[in-house]
């Protein structure tokens, strides 16, 4: 995202280590950012299609934002499956 100008986003697919009993909730928040200083700084991070096995991170800028780096720290909130519990069919 460091050249171009206008709308553009980036989408990283993360996959849970176990499934949670349904969709959990799921807070992003960015941990680090090198964005140009001669320009806006402008960004929207949000999720996007949580499911109990995973979820989207999505990130958009717009304008002339130059991004050269991100990285994004998350947290699922949810009811995991307990070992015990099993489907038979």
């Amino acid at each position: 995202m460091w050249s171009g100008n206008g709308p553009r986003e980036v989408r990283k697919v993360v996959m849970f280590q176990e499934s949670y009993r349904s969709a959990p909730i799921v807070n992003v928040s960015m941990s680090m950012w090198d964005m140009s200083a001669s320009e806006n700084a402008r960004g929207d991070l949000s999720t996007e299609n949580v499911t109990d096995t995973g979820f989207e991170i999505v990130f958009k800028t717009w304008g002339d934002t130059r991004v050269a780096r991100l990285r994004v720290s998350w947290n699922a909130m949810g009811e995991l499956r307990h070992a015990d519990e099993w489907d038979l069919y």
